[in-house]
């Protein structure tokens, strides 16, 4: 397994897309949009679901948690039954969101990947988006990896996502 922790507009996605490419093997790409996505509009903008604030700020609350903690028993129960999964994911509790991954995964085969942004150039991809709140590339660039340990570290402030990949894939045991 392979965890790609970033903040939004990072180069998560595009790093993830890249894996499938290079990588020998069929991966598997699940992240934070995939559950946000899944979850009943009700969640969203709700005390106890998801809210993004007009700055960009996300917060969560306790429903939201309780589904996270079962889709991440889920992608750890797919890892077990042999699936290559790359997870894309946003740590807004940096170390305790990291922890939590951990205990699930216990005996699993991870690789811990930071992907870091200058907060600037990931706020200008996220206007260039048009899909995400202005605001959450900026607040979430160093928030995410605040006491995060990683096997490996890869920046997109100037390195595409393929360079990414690739050296992400050279640290993949088969």
């Amino acid at each position: 397994m392979i965890i790609l922790n970033g903040g939004s507009s990072s180069g998560k996605s595009g790093i993830a897309r890249c894996l499938q490419a290079v990588l020998p093997d069929p991966w598997l790409v699940v992240g934070t949009d995939t559950l946000v996505d899944a979850m009943p509009a009700a969640m969203q903008a709700s005390d106890g679901g998801i809210d993004f604030a007009p700055d960009g700020v996300v917060s969560v609350g306790p429903e939201f948690r309780a589904l996270e903690a079962a889709w991440i028993q889920g992608v750890a129960a797919m890892a077990r039954a042999g699936a290559r999964v790359v997870v894309d994911e946003v740590f807004l509790g940096g170390a305790a969101s990291q922890q939590r991954w951990r205990e699930a995964l216990d005996g699993v085969d991870v690789l811990w990947v930071g992907v870091r942004c200058d907060g600037e150039v990931a706020a200008g991809r996220e206007i260039a988006r048009g899909d995400r709140i202005a605001g959450m590339a900026a607040s979430q660039a160093d928030l995410v990896h605040r006491g995060v340990a990683y096997d490996l570290e890869v920046d997109t402030t100037r390195a595409e996502a393929l360079a990414c990949a690739r050296a992400i894939a050279a640290h993949v045991h088969r």
